[in-house]
């Protein structure tokens, strides 16, 4: 199967309102264009070189998708990130976005859209914040103080193996975090919870 048809495959099995984000690591020009054919809105890199070499590649069919960083982000590549990605997902710390919000306008851009990584399995190898309520209380307020940043949501990773990978009910965390924030900011609309697989 072609990851042409395997994305129409999915596509078909998920809510029409459910953003689906491809994960474009690894993949070919001839690929990523497929998957754009097929009709993919949004495409996800973990790495910022080879978002750069693939957007560069695809020239103005790269324009036809949105980007998302879902890789860690190293302050050091905040000035390449900003270019080319609509949104970045993998938000851990007030610092990292006062950095990003510091370079948003010299990037022409006056917007980005941001979400805050929790690390659901607190898992060493994984980056993210702890997800503790408080703790993530704490980042949504501060990150809503920031001019050129829209925090859209909450984005978590389970992991694969052990007692939280079979814990279905650890992937729900997100979403009730997502509420209660809601709630306690007064916000029209919850933050959407995003979960890579």
């Amino acid at each position: 199967m072609s990851i042409a048809e395997n994305y129409k495959k999915i596509r078909k099995e998920i809510p029409g309102h459910v953003t689906l984000v491809v994960a474009a690591k690894q993949r070919t020009k001839k690929e990523i264009e497929e998957l754009i054919e097929a009709g993919a809105t949004d495409i996800g890199e973990n790495y910022v070189q080879e978002a750069q070499e693939m957007y560069g590649l695809l020239g103005e069919k790269a324009k036809k998708v949105k980007w998302h960083m879902i890789g860690y982000l190293q302050t050091n590549k905040i000035n390449k990130v900003i270019p080319i990605f609509d949104v970045i997902q993998t938000v851990e710390s007030y610092e990292k976005a006062q950095a990003i919000d510091k370079r948003v306008e010299a990037a022409g851009k006056t917007i980005i859209p941001v979400y805050i990584e929790i690390n659901i399995g607190e898992e060493i190898q994984k980056a993210g914040i702890k997800p503790e309520y408080e703790v993530i209380e704490n980042l949504v307020k501060q990150i809503s103080s920031l001019s050129h940043l829209s925090l859209e949501g909450l984005m978590t990773m389970g992991p694969r193996f052990g007692q939280w990978a079979q814990d279905l009910e650890t992937l729900k965390i997100p979403a009730h975090i997502s509420e209660k924030q809601r709630k306690s900011l007064t916000r029209s609309r919850p933050l959407t919870c995003q979960m890579l697989a």
